[in-house]
């Protein structure tokens, strides 16, 4: 079953050099398959939301995603959740 990963966080209030890092991430993850979104709350900017919808392997899509993070220099403190269709 596939699952979607939600991973949100608050950018630092200088956030164009976060912007294209994570930029960076998610086309290096959509050249490896994994296609993602990036989000913003409507009525507070300053959250952040990646979305990677219709993952197969979710072990190996978490293991890839943190280590891009990584190398990106994206340690930002975030909080992951998972989700599945019904």
């Amino acid at each position: 079953m596939t699952a979607t990963l939600y991973c949100y966080f608050k950018a630092p209030s200088e956030s164009g050099e976060t912007l294209d890092k994570l930029r960076a991430l998610q086309a290096e993850l959509a050249a490896a398959g994994w296609t993602g979104e990036l989000l913003r709350r409507c009525d507070d900017p300053q959250t952040w939301m990646e979305v990677y919808p219709g993952l197969a392997d979710r072990e190996a899509f978490r293991s890839a995603w943190q280590a891009a993070r990584l190398r990106h220099g994206l340690a930002l403190p975030a909080r992951e959740e998972w989700f599945q269709p019904l």
